[in-house]
C-alpha cells in the first residue's frame, strides 16, 4: 500500500486522531493476539453452514455461539454442535435461559426497563438456568454464555467445588452491560472467563479496561442493528495493538432478530451464518491489510472450550 502517512504530513495534516493509543503486550495462552467468533449459530444445520462456509473460503474460526439458549435445544441437537466443535476445535457457547426478555415480567418491554437486560429474575430462574448448564455440560459442552452477574457468581462457585469442569468457559454477554475497567474487572473477579463489551465503546475506552483486565475482550466489529448496527472493521488494527487478546466478532447489520430460532426462521439462520463467515473473511483481509504483524491462534488452542464428547 502507498505511505499515505508521509502523503498526509506533506501537507500538515495529522496522521489519525488525537491521543495515541496505548499498546498492550498481552495474549491468549498461545501467544496470539485475536481469535474469531461467529455469534447467533442457531442449531446444527447453522453450524454446519458456518464449517461449510469457512472452508470453502479457507478460514480459521475458533468459536461459535448461540443466542436462543440451551433450554430451546433438544439433547440430540446440543449433542450434534458438540461433536461439531469437537471434530474441528472450535469452542461452542451456549447461551442459559430463561432470560427477563422472555420471563413472565414486563419490565424489561419498559421504556426505562431495558437495564433489566438478559439477567434472571427470582431463584427459580436461577436454579432452572443453572440446571441447564449441568444438561450442557453433561452432553459435552464446555462453554456457556451468562448474562447475570449472580448466575456468574455461582457457576463459578460450583466450578470451584468440582461440581462443574475446571475447563468450563463462562462467556459474558453483551447484554451485562459493564462498560468500564472497575465494573469489567468485578466480573473478571467473580469468574469471568471472556467479556463482550457493550459496541459503542471508543477504543481508547477499551484500552483502558484493556490495562486492567487480563480476561480476553469479545469485540463485535459489525454491530446487529439492536444493539447499535456500527461498522468497525478499520478499527481490526488498533484493537489488536490496543485491547488484546481479543475475539473479532462478527455480527450483522440489515438482518432480523431471529431469537428464539427453530424449524420456522431455520432457512434464514442458515443463511445469516453463511454471511457472517463471508464478514469474517472482510475482517481477516483487513487484518492482513492494515495489521499484518498480529498474531491469530490456531484451531483447536487449548484453553478454548472445545467440547468433549464420548
Amino acid at each position: 500500500m502507498p505511505d499515505l502517512s508521509a502523503f498526509l504530513k506533506r501537507f500538515k495534516l495529522p496522521e489519525s486522531d488525537a491521543s495515541p493509543l496505548p499498546k498492550t503486550t498481552k495474549t491468549f495462552p498461545d501467544g496470539a493476539q485475536y481469535r474469531v467468533e461467529i455469534p447467533s449459530v442457531e442449531g446444527p444445520k447453522a453450524f454446519a453452514a458456518v464449517l461449510d462456509e469457512a472452508q470453502k473460503r479457507n478460514l480459521t474460526l475458533h468459536r461459535v455461539s448461540q443466542g436462543s439458549g440451551i433450554m430451546l435445544l433438544t439433547d440430540a441437537d446440543i449433542k450434534e454442535m458438540a461433536h461439531m466443535g469437537a471434530d474441528h476445535g472450535m469452542e461452542v457457547s451456549l447461551f442459559v435461559g430463561p432470560r427477563a426478555a422472555w420471563d413472565t415480567g414486563a419490565q424489561i418491554n419498559a421504556s426505562a426497563g431495558k437495564n433489566l437486560g438478559a439477567r434472571l429474575r427470582g431463584m427459580n430462574q436461577v436454579r432452572y438456568a443453572t440446571e441447564d448448564i449441568f444438561r450442557a455440560v453433561d452432553l459435552g459442552i464446555r462453554s456457556v454464555l451468562l448474562a447475570d452477574e449472580g448466575q456468574l457468581w455461582l457457576v463459578n462457585e460450583l466450578k470451584k467445588a468440582g461440581e462443574l469442569p475446571d475447563n468450563l468457559v463462562l462467556k459474558i454477554s453483551v447484554q451485562m452491560g459493564a462498560a468500564n475497567p472497575i465494573s469489567v474487572k468485578l466480573m473478571e473477579d467473580l469468574g469471568a472467563g471472556t467479556y463482550n463489551v457493550p459496541t459503542d465503546l471508543s477504543v481508547a475506552q477499551l484500552a483502558a479496561i484493556r490495562q486492567t483486565v487480563d480476561l480476553p475482550i469479545d469485540m463485535y466489529v459489525e454491530v446487529p442493528d439492536d444493539f447499535g448496527g456500527f461498522v468497525r472493521y478499520y478499527e481490526l488494527a488498533d484493537l489488536i495493538r490496543s485491547v488484546s487478546p481479543i475475539y473479532v466478532k462478527l455480527g450483522l447489520r440489515n438482518s432480523p432478530n431471529i431469537y428464539p430460532s427453530g424449524f420456522h426462521m431455520e432457512d434464514m439462520a442458515v443463511k445469516l451464518c453463511r454471511e457472517r463467515v463471508r464478514r469474517a473473511q472482510i475482517a481477516l483481509d483487513m487484518i492482513a491489510r492494515t495489521c499484518p504483524e498480529a498474531k491469530m491462534s490456531e484451531a483447536g488452542a487449548k484453553d478454548l472450550g472445545i467440547p468433549v464428547v464420548k
